[in-house]
């Protein structure tokens, strides 16, 4: 680690001023942030900590029926409160890592940096969320622009997460034994205007939505629409846990368990 100024603000206010400051960054939960420092990719003066902020924490539900999540609440805490509103993303909640993880990880660090295999972004995807900053409001069909890419400019905050609730949904990933990231993780949901299907873990470019798969379950919501279909495996990711091909072949295994378990 290196020398670095630390900073805890109480209100968003003070948080937005202390991120004017040169070289200075947010922090979240601090999962990914904390061992690229120890790491040196990335080197802040000054860290300004979103933990403190109360009007950034909790979920509820809004006059419109959606649920809203702040964008500091703990993975573990939206496992918990969401599940009387939102079964399946309380479910997705509570695979994320490990307790250790759930405790500090943060939703709104999470989708801010966007990570290829990691859990809330497909279910914002796959819900068509929008995400409230500091400065605007963000659909998600444009916030995610690709591997660890946003829409998201220098000093935005993500203040909280809206996702409309589906009629049905569920999130299903086949999971890496060792990180708990997905090699290939599914978020399929029944919207009031429409089936979405959002692929994580798979694509070179990140989080994605599988037209196809939204085509066909559109015909008929059940696992056998699927049959026979999974994405080419052009673009999909390969490392030592799986290749391209194999990647491809597992959206569409998980892709129909998704559907099953959504019932």
């Amino acid at each position: 680690m290196y020398d670095f100024e630390f900073v805890r603000p109480t209100s968003l206010e003070a948080a937005i001023a202390a991120l004017a400051e040169e070289d200075a960054q947010a922090l979240g939960g601090g999962q990914t942030l904390i061992p690229s420092l120890k790491a040196r990719l990335a080197m802040p003066s000054v860290l300004v900590s979103l933990a403190g902020i109360a009007e950034m924490t909790g979920v509820c539900r809004d006059d419109e029926g959606r649920v809203c999540i702040g964008g500091a609440t703990t993975h573990a805490v939206v496992a918990r409160e969401a599940a009387a509103h939102f079964p399946a993303l309380a479910a997705l909640a509570g695979q994320i890592g490990d307790p250790a993880v759930r405790t500090r990880g943060t939703i709104g660090g999470s989708l801010a940096n966007n990570d290829p295999s990691a859990c809330y972004p497909p279910a914002a995807l796959g819900t068509g969320a929008e995400i409230i900053t500091n400065r605007r409001s963000i659909g998600a069909d444009d916030f995610f622009q690709g591997m660890f890419a946003t829409a998201l400019d220098e000093g935005e905050i993500i203040t909280e997460v809206r996702f409309p609730v589906a009629e049905k949904a569920a999130y299903v990933k086949f999971a890496q034994p060792a990180s708990r990231f997905a090699l290939v993780g599914v978020f399929a949901a029944r919207m009031p205007d429409g089936v979405r299907v959002a692929v994580t873990g798979a694509s070179e470019d990140g989080v994605f939505r599988w037209t196809e798969a939204e085509e066909a379950l559109s015909r008929e919501w059940s696992p056998e629409a699927l049959t026979g279909l999974a994405p080419g495996s052009d673009g999909m990711i390969g490392d030592l846990h799986a290749s391209p091909e194999y990647r491809a072949h597992l959206v569409g295994v998980v892709t129909r368990r998704a559907v099953e378990a959504a019932g």
